[in-house]
């Protein structure tokens, strides 16, 4: 990492008024767990509970809070006091925000032979089994999920969406970030969020990426 390529980047002074609530989503394990972390290091408050504690598979935190879950529920209470901050809500949970809050959404994607495996791994470290879906028949479940997302958010005229790959800002972390950084108003610690990143963690990456 340049330690010298964001100085040209300073923070903004006057930051916005207007505070939305800032969601990291995507599918599970698609990185949203490393996107928390990095907003957090960059200066944004992140709602989480700590409940999911850190694991094999995620060594650094989950960064999950429990009352996500219930959003289809209608437990919409804790959102307004998320302001400004960051929350991680997977892909398909992001329907039933409810509509009068402003929402900024960093889309995580990855590799879908990267999720699947890493998936497995996760499953294989809990002493489970998947469902005995193979693995072609849930790369095309997932696909179709994630075209019904991303038609349904250009759709909601409260939502902002950036979309971020996880395997681009491992390989490439500085435009990444800056995107991020622009995004959602440029105060972010940019430095900071670059240190975030551990590539050791990277473990099923594609061939082509090793």
């Amino acid at each position: 990492m340049n330690t010298n390529f964001f100085s040209r980047f300073k923070k903004s002074s006057t930051p916005s008024t207007i505070q939305p609530i800032n969601i990291v989503s995507g599918l599970p394990r698609s990185g949203t767990s490393m996107m928390m972390k990095m907003l957090e290091a960059g200066g944004i408050p992140i709602v989480t509970d700590q409940l999911r504690v850190a694991d094999e598979s995620n060594p650094n935190g989950y960064y999950e809070l429990e009352r996500v879950k219930k959003l289809k529920e209608g437990d919409f209470d804790w959102l307004k006091d998320a302001g400004g901050h960051s929350v991680k809500v997977i892909s398909a949970l992001l329907e039933y925000l409810p509509p009068q809050y402003q929402y900024q959404v960093i889309f995580m994607r990855r590799s879908m032979s990267e999720i699947l495996a890493s998936q497995k791994q996760m499953l294989a470290q809990r002493g489970e089994t998947d469902a005995g879906v193979s693995d072609e028949d849930m790369s095309k479940l997932f696909e179709k999920h994630l075209e019904q997302v991303q038609d349904w958010l250009v759709r909601q005229p409260n939502f902002k969406v950036l979309s971020i790959s996880y395997n681009s800002i491992l390989q490439d972390p500085e435009p990444n970030i800056l995107q991020i950084n622009e995004f959602l108003g440029g105060n972010l610690d940019l430095e900071a969020m670059s240190r975030v990143m551990d590539k050791a963690l990277y473990r099923q990456r594609k061939e082509s990426s090793s």
